[in-house]
């Protein structure tokens, strides 16, 4: 009777591989849209807004409330709830459970994307500000201060 019951608890419409395909896949929209809200300019305006009354409302409930759009990882899983209620996916189990499984496969994976990204956005803005010292130590070595020919 356990054997059986076990059996349909691990049970889901699709294969394990295929679930672990699609746990990878979502995850890559759930962190994109969670980076853009969080962490992008085009959403500056909003996000400080929730920023000042994440911090300065007299209700806690609306201090929480506001801060989820501050915060990548809070964010992420409202972002992740509303992909569950779009692709009814389910990760190892055929029930409910495979819901709540999902939603935090789903966000470890997406903060994992958003970490991966941040760091390689840092990597980047790192490169940028160093070629730009190069290139302004280049620019004075060829143009010495008090040496212009016009």
């Amino acid at each position: 009777m356990a054997n059986r019951e076990l059996a349909y608890c691990l049970q889901s419409s699709m294969p394990l591989s295929q679930q672990v395909v699609w746990l990878f896949l979502l995850a890559l929209p759930i962190a994109s849209i969670a980076w853009t809200v969080t962490h992008e300019e085009v959403f500056r305006e909003p996000r400080d807004f929730c920023a000042r009354q994440g911090k300065t409302h007299r209700s806690l409930f609306c201090r929480k409330f506001f801060y989820l759009f501050t915060c990548e990882y809070c964010f992420s899983h409202w972002v992740t709830l509303l992909f569950l209620f779009i692709t009814r996916f389910k990760l190892l189990y055929g029930d409910w459970r495979g819901y709540l499984v999902a939603l935090f496969a789903l966000v470890y994976v997406s903060n994992f994307y958003m970490g991966l990204f941040g760091h390689v956005k840092l990597e980047v803005k790192k490169d940028r500000v160093e070629i730009e010292a190069i290139e302004a130590e280049v620019e004075a070595t060829k143009h010495p201060s008090g040496s212009h020919t016009e």
